[in-house]
C-alpha cells in the first residue's frame, strides 16, 4: 500500500501537468493541487509510510531520513491551512496608510498595521538602462510606533510574521506593488524538515552499516575493467569566392569599439559574432571573421546582398523565397510583387511554418539594422537620471537615431559624421586613416562613459570568450569517442578480456583537457556577465557537461565504465546546449535571478542528472551483455552494484537541489512550492528513482536485469523534467 500510493501519486502528478497545459493553472490549482482529496492522499501516504516503518523496525538513520519528509509534509499542510498570500499596492505621497492586502481571488485581508510608500527606486546596471534591482522603502505604523522597511529583489522584509517581497512598480515610478505572505508556522516546520533531511543524508553516508557503505565494500568492485577508443580526424574546405570585405586587421579594430547591445556595454566584436551566427548558423563565414562579416554588410552592402549567406532551414520558407537549398541571399526576399514574407504570408502559415517565417523576417530585419547603421549604437551620451533612476546614466545612439536636444552641437556633428567619414576612407582604401578614426571614436566613448565604463580587463575577457567559445568540435569528438569506447568496452566484456591501461590514461587526459576548456569558458562567461553562468538552458547544459567530465575523472578508478559514459553525456549535453542559437547572447541577469541560491540549486541538480545519465548508460551496457552472452551474470550484477552506488548520491543530490530551489523561491517571491510543471516533474523524478533505493521492500529491484531496464525507463523522467517541460508544458522554469 505504501509504495502503491507513491505510484498513484506519480501518476496523478504527471496527469496534472498535462491537464494544466490544456485547462490552465487556475483549473489544476482548484481541482487537483488545492483540492481536499489531494491533501488527503498526501496524508494517507505519510501515515501508511510511518506504519510500514514501524513494522520494518529500521535503524535510527532511516527513521531520521523518512521523518524529515514527514515533517516537510506537515509544514506544507500547515501552510495550506493557515497561510495567506496576496499583494498590496502603495503610492508615494498617499495621504493615508494602507492596512489591507488582496489575495489571488480578490478577497481583502486586514493588516494589523499600516503601510505607506516613502520611495521607490529602479537601479540600473552601470552605463545601461537594463534593470539591476527594484527597491521600495516604506514606513510601518503599528499602534503609534513607526518603523521603516526596505524591500528589493531577493531581499525581503519581515514584520510580525508578515513578509513583504518586491513584485512590481508603476511606470511613473511613484508606486510599487508588494507581495505579502503570512505563514507564521508552516515555513519554520518546512525549513526544519529541510535541515533534518540534510543532516540525515550526511549521517547516512558516514554510517558504516548503510547500504551505500556496504556497496563500496562489495567484492565485485575489486576487479578492474578497462576500455579503448579509436581517434578520428576530419576536415573541411572553405569556398574561395567571398564578397568584398575589410582587411582582417582593420575589421578587428572595429571589434575593439564599445557598443550598447542587448542591454549591456560590450565590445562590438560580440555583436559581430552574434550577427554572424544568427545569419549563417556558424561563427565564421568562408574563412571571414565575424567582424569582417559585420563590416562587410555595412560598407559593401551591394556585394553582400547577392551573397547566399542567410540560412533558411524551413522548406516552406524556402519555397516562398524561391531558393534551392538552405542558403538565401538578401535579394531573394524581394520580388516583382514586393516583399515575399509580408503579413499576408504570415497569416496563412501556422505552427512551425509560421515560426519559421517569423525567424526569417527577424534575420531580414537584423541585416537591415546592420546595413543602415541603426544597430551600431556606439555613441554614448551622459543623461540626467529619470524618475525611476538614481544618479547619472548613459544613453546610447547610432548614426541613424534622432539625437536629444540637450546634446551639444559639436558632439552631434561628430555622431552624425564620424562613421560617414570612416566610410569615405574605406572607399579610398586608406585603412590607416580608418584605424585613426576608430581610435578617435573609442576615445570619445571612454571620455563620455567615464566611471560607468566596464573595466578593460572585463572587455578583454569578453573578447577572449568570443574567440574561444565554439564547443561544437568538442561535442562531436566527445560523442564519437564515447560511442567507440562504449562499443569496444562491451566487446571486451563479452570476450572476458581486459584492455590497455595506456588507452585509459589517454582518454582521461583528453577528458581533462576538455574539462579545462569548458571550465575556462564558463569562468569567462561568468566574469563577463557578472553572475554564475547557470541561468539559462545553454549554460545549464554546459554545466552538465562539466559535471559529467569531473565525475568521470573522480570515479574512473572504481568504475572505469564511467569513461565512455562521461564522453557521451558531455558530448550530448554540449550538442543540446547549442540547439537554437549556437551561441546564446551574454545578457545581464534578471533581478529575480541574482541570487547565489539559484546557482547552487542548478549546480546540484546538474550533478544529479549526470549521475542518473551514467546509471542509464550502465543499464544499456548491461542489456547489451545480456543479449550477446549467456554467461554474463557476474558482469551484469557488477554493473548493478555500480549503478546502485551512484544512485544514492544522485537521489540525495536531486532532493537537496529541489529543496534549495524551494528556499530560493521563498526568498524571491514568497512561496517555497507552487506546483509549477518543472517542480512537479522534479518531484516525480525523485519519487521514481527513490523506489530503486528500496530493494528490501521491492524484491524486483534485486534482479539485475529488471534493475537496469527500470533505470533506462526512469531516465525518461529526467528528459521530461528538463526538455519536455521547457518545450511542451511551459511554466515559470521554461529556459530561453
Amino acid at each position: 500500500m505504501s509504495f502503491g500510493l507513491i505510484g498513484l501519486m506519480v501518476l496523478i502528478l504527471a496527469v496534472a501537468t498535462c491537464v494544466e497545459k490544456m485547462q490552465g493553472t487556475s483549473f489544476v490549482t482548484a481541482y487537483i493541487y488545492g483540492s481536499p482529496w489531494f491533501v488527503a492522499l498526501w496524508a494517507a501516504l505519510a501515515v501508511v509510510g510511518l506504519c510500514y516503518l514501524l513494522r520494518r523496525k529500521l535503524r535510527a538513520g532511516a527513521w531520521l531520513l523518512h521523518g524529515a519528509f514527514v515533517l516537510i509534509l506537515v509544514g506544507a499542510l500547515v501552510t495550506h491551512l493557515f497561510g495567506l498570500q496576496g499583494s498590496v499596492h502603495l503610492r508615494q505621497g498617499a495621504s493615508e496608510d494602507v492596512s489591507v492586502f488582496t489575495d489571488a481571488d480578490g478577497a481583502e485581508h486586514a493588516l494589523p498595521f499600516g503601510l505607506r510608500l516613502k520611495e521607490f527606486m529602479l537601479e540600473y546596471y552601470p552605463g545601461t538602462v537594463a534593470p539591476m534591482d527594484f527597491v521600495s522603502t516604506f514606513t510601518i505604523t503599528d499602534r503609534g510606533d513607526v518603523c521603516e522597511g526596505r524591500v528589493s529583489m531577493n531581499h525581503i522584509f519581515r514584520y510580525r510574521h508578515y513578509r513583504f517581497y518586491q513584485s512590481g512598480y508603476d511606470t511613473d515610478g511613484q508606486g510599487t506593488t508588494l507581495s505579502v505572505s503570512y505563514d507564521p508556522w508552516g515555513i519554520g516546520l518546512t525549513y526544519a524538515g529541510y535541515a533534518l533531511l540534510l543532516v540525515s543524508f550526511l549521517l547516512y553516508f558516514i554510517d558504516r552499516q548503510s547500504a551505500f557503505r556496504r556497496l563500496l565494500r562489495h567484492p565485485l568492485l575489486r576487479r578492474p575493467l578497462t576500455m579503448i577508443v579509436l581517434l578520428t580526424a576530419c576536415g573541411y574546405a572553405q569556398a574561395a569566392d567571398v564578397p568584398r570585405t575589410l582587411p582582417r586587421e582593420t575589421a578587428e579594430s572595429f571589434g575593439h569599439l564599445y557598443i550598447y547591445y542587448n542591454d549591456r556595454i560590450c565590445p562590438l566584436q560580440t555583436l559581430a559574432k552574434d550577427f554572424t551566427v544568427k545569419l549563417t548558423g556558424k561563427p565564421t563565414y568562408k574563412g571571414l571573421t565575424p567582424e569582417q562579416v559585420l563590416t562587410g554588410w555595412f560598407f559593401y552592402y551591394d556585394s553582400w546582398k547577392e551573397e547566399p549567406c542567410i540560412r533558411i532551414k524551413n522548406t516552406a520558407v524556402q519555397r516562398l523565397l524561391g531558393i534551392d537549398g538552405k542558403m538565401a541571399c538578401l535579394a531573394d526576399f524581394a520580388g516583382v510583387e514586393g516583399y515575399k514574407l509580408d503579413a499576408g504570408h504570415l497569416s496563412a502559415m501556422e505552427g512551425k511554418d509560421k515560426h519559421a517565417v517569423e525567424e526569417a523576417n527577424e534575420k531580414f530585419s537584423l541585416v537591415s539594422g546592420v546595413a543602415t547603421g541603426s544597430l551600431w549604437r556606439i555613441y554614448p551620451f551622459r543623461m540626467e537620471a529619470d524618475t525611476l533612476g538614481r544618479g547619472q546614466r548613459l544613453a546610447w545612439y547610432s548614426l541613424a537615431d534622432r539625437l536629444p536636444h540637450t546634446m551639444p552641437h559639436e558632439v552631434g556633428v561628430f555622431v552624425r559624421g564620424s562613421m560617414n567619414y570612416v566610410a569615405e576612407q574605406v572607399a579610398r582604401k586608406d585603412f590607416s586613416a580608418v584605424d585613426a578614426l576608430l581610435l578617435m571614436i573609442r576615445r570619445y566613448q571612454e571620455r563620455e562613459m567615464g566611471d560607468l565604463a566596464p573595466s578593460a580587463f572585463r572587455i578583454h575577457s569578453e573578447r577572449l570568450y568570443n574567440r574561444l567559445n565554439n564547443s561544437l568540435p568538442l561535442a562531436i569528438v566527445s560523442v564519437v569517442l564515447g560511442l567507440l569506447s562504449f562499443g569496444y568496452y562491451c566487446r571486451r566484456l563479452m570476450q572476458g578480456r581486459t584492455g590497455d591501461k595506456r588507452v585509459d590514461i589517454s582518454l582521461l587526459a583528453l577528458m581533462g583537457i576538455g574539462l579545462l576548456y569548458l571550465a575556462v569558458l564558463m569562468a569567462l562567461r561568468g566574469f563577463v556577465s557578472g553572475n554564475v553562468p547557470l541561468s539559462n538552458g545553454h549554460e545549464t547544459m554546459q554545466g552538465l557537461a562539466v559535471c559529467a567530465a569531473a565525475l568521470t575523472l573522480c570515479l574512473h578508478r572504481r568504475m572505469p565504465l564511467t569513461i565512455p559514459f562521461g564522453y557521451l553525456v558531455c558530448g550530448l549535453a554540449l550538442m543540446v546546449s547549442m540547439m537554437g542559437e549556437s551561441n546564446p547572447q551574454v545578457t545581464n541577469l534578471l533581478p529575480v535571478l541574482a541570487s547565489p541560491l539559484l546557482s547552487i540549486h542548478v549546480a546540484v541538480i546538474m550533478i544529479a542528472y549526470a549521475l542518473l545519465a551514467f546509471i542509464m548508460l550502465n543499464g544499456v551496457a548491461a542489456l547489451v551483455l545480456t543479449t550477446s552472452r549467456r554467461d554474463c551474470h557476474t558482469e551484469v550484477e557488477r554493473l548493478q552494484v555500480i549503478s546502485r552506488l551512484m544512485l544514492y548520491p544522485a537521489v540525495f543530490l536531486l532532493a537537496i537541489g529541489i529543496f534549495i530551489g524551494a528556499v530560493w523561491a521563498n526568498v524571491s517571491w514568497g512561496r517555497y512550492w507552487g506546483w509549477d510543471p518543472k517542480e512537479v516533474w522534479a518531484l516525480i523524478t525523485m519519487l521514481v528513482y527513490a523506489l530503486m533505493l528500496h530493494p528490501a521492500s521491492l524484491p524486483a529491484f534485486r534482479r539485475p536485469v529488471f534493475f537496469h531496464v527500470y533505470a533506462i525507463g526512469a531516465f525518461f523522467c529526467v528528459l521530461i523534467t528538463y526538455f519536455g517541460v521547457n518545450f511542451l508544458l511551459g511554466g515559470l522554469h521554461g529556459y530561453a
